[in-house]
């Protein structure tokens, strides 16, 4: 008899006040508005190891949501990502007092150069001592754009291609440009690393021109763990290329499988096992040691959940409150002048405007959500592994720290008892290791690998295997 698959669980975090539960950092008790101090990532960290957490992940955005109203007034109102901070430099904080817990940390491939951040993600990966990851993302939000010299976004697919060289680039200078063996710390002979063991990249691309060397020296893992928040086509072709753990979802279990399905293949088509993608949702839990004890608190946060900041976050480009609920969708777009505006063919077009704003009220019983008794809540998250064929959860925060307080006391022992979840963390185990097994590098085919003992640095950037 096979074991249960176990549980990878991460708790989903920013660096911001109003993250992704609009309207909840008013919550009695709330810490969200500590994100500023040290003490508030300090004190996560402690509580996310003490109950066993995999990782805490770590989303982000390089622009205001201004498209909802015409600017970002909504947002700043709401504290919706912003005020935000780099989410890169709370992790040393949080690893200094933590020997377990890893990091998932998002970072974009489309406004910043590689090699600059090829040497940030070595630097965690060593203070860390190999507890790193990255959410590779391209940026959507016009306004990024505009922060970095644009007129607008970069397009979907090119930001893909650029993303491409951009990884590209990093393989070369995480796992070509220096030699497992060119460290050698002979004091003897005052010889800290053999230069013969280290070299230029010299990277010439249509997007990159990067000489190198790296200039950190190999770390446990080299490349960090490769996430990636991805349903688009061109970002299921990324994903077979290049990730391993797809924080993906969908509205239903059939669609969550399709898109599964579709990386898998796209894995196998670039010389990749089946299986060497793990699948990650955000999931909404709320627990209680009593059904009415759930309850309540679900009633506590629909009562505050603000519906204006879900559509900001959403960047819908009309104003639905702003129309008599009898309205069509179609003609709200009309009358704002709206209706030729990126992203409009795909809304509800002949759904009435209080129907739209019902429908977003009532996403509190979307596919990955549970409200109960830890019974109730582990049963799902059982079925969520075996049904629908996921490997993980990001833990939607609906209070800080009291979700996480409440999963760790009422559904971990739960998860234990049924074998989804390790009774104990593996001393000195990397973040790869926790979740795949094995070796704390990447391991081949995947195509960083190419890269090593400095092997085809001179290969002109490809999209093929």
């Amino acid at each position: 008899m096979s074991s249960p698959k176990r549980l990878i669980l991460n708790l989903f975090e920013m660096n911001c006040v109003s993250h992704i539960t609009h309207g909840l950092w008013r919550l009695p008790d709330n810490n969200r508005h500590r994100f500023n101090d040290i003490e508030y990532w300090t004190e996560l960290a402690k509580l996310l190891e003490a109950g066993g957490f995999d990782a805490v992940f770590l989303a982000d955005v390089v622009g205001a949501y201004d498209v909802f109203r015409n600017g970002p007034e909504t947002a700043l109102r709401e504290g919706l990502q912003i005020p935000s901070n780099d989410p890169l430099l709370v992790i040393p904080a949080m690893a200094a007092v933590t020997k377990h817990l890893g990091f998932g940390v998002t970072f974009s491939t489309s406004y910043e150069p590689p090699f600059a951040f090829a040497r940030r993600m070595s630097t965690l990966d060593h203070l860390t001592k190999g507890r790193v990851g990255w959410n590779i993302v391209t940026s959507y939000l016009p306004n990024a754009a505009r922060n970095f010299g644009l007129d607008g976004e970069i397009p979907h697919d090119l930001r893909y291609e650029i993303a491409d060289e951009y990884l590209d680039v990093l393989y070369k200078l995480w796992e070509g440009s220096w030699d497992d063996d060119a460290v050698i710390r002979d004091t003897e002979n005052n010889v800290y690393s053999d230069p013969g063991k280290v070299r230029y990249i010299n990277h010439v691309g249509e997007h990159f021109s990067v000489a190198g060397p790296h200039l950190s020296e190999p770390s446990r893992q080299r490349t960090p763990v490769l996430f990636q928040a991805t349903a688009s086509k061109a970002g299921i072709d990324f994903a077979g290329r290049h990730s391993e753990v797809v924080f993906t979802g969908g509205p239903t279990a059939a669609k969550v499988l399709g898109g599964i399905q579709a990386m898998r293949e796209a894995a196998v088509r670039n010389g990749r096992g089946a299986e060497d993608i793990k699948f990650i949702v955000q999931a909404g839990i709320v627990v209680g040691r009593t059904e009415e004890e759930a309850e309540e608190k679900l009633r506590a946060y629909r009562e505050l959940a603000s519906v204006e900041g879900r559509l900001a976050h959403a960047s819908l480009p009309f104003d639905p409150t702003a129309h008599e609920p009898g309205t069509t969708v179609r003609e709200a777009l009309a009358a704002e002048g709206k209706q030729d505006v990126p992203g409009a063919a795909y809304l509800p077009l002949d759904q009435t405007v209080g129907e739209f704003l019902a429908n977003i009220e009532e996403s509190w019983d979307e596919l990955f959500f549970v409200c109960g008794t830890p019974t109730t809540v582990a049963d799902a998250i059982e079925s969520w592994l075996d049904d629908v064929g996921i490997d993980g959860i990001n833990l939607r925060q609906y209070h800080s720290f009291g979700t996480a307080q409440d999963f760790i006391e009422l559904v971990v022992p739960e998860l234990r008892a049924r074998g989804r979840l390790r009774d104990a963390y593996v001393d000195g185990e990397t973040l790869r290791e926790r979740i795949f097994g094995g070796s704390p590098r990447l391991q081949e085919p995947h195509l960083a690998t190419r890269y090593r003992g400095g092997a085809n640095l001179a290969r002109t950037p490809s999209r093929e295997p």
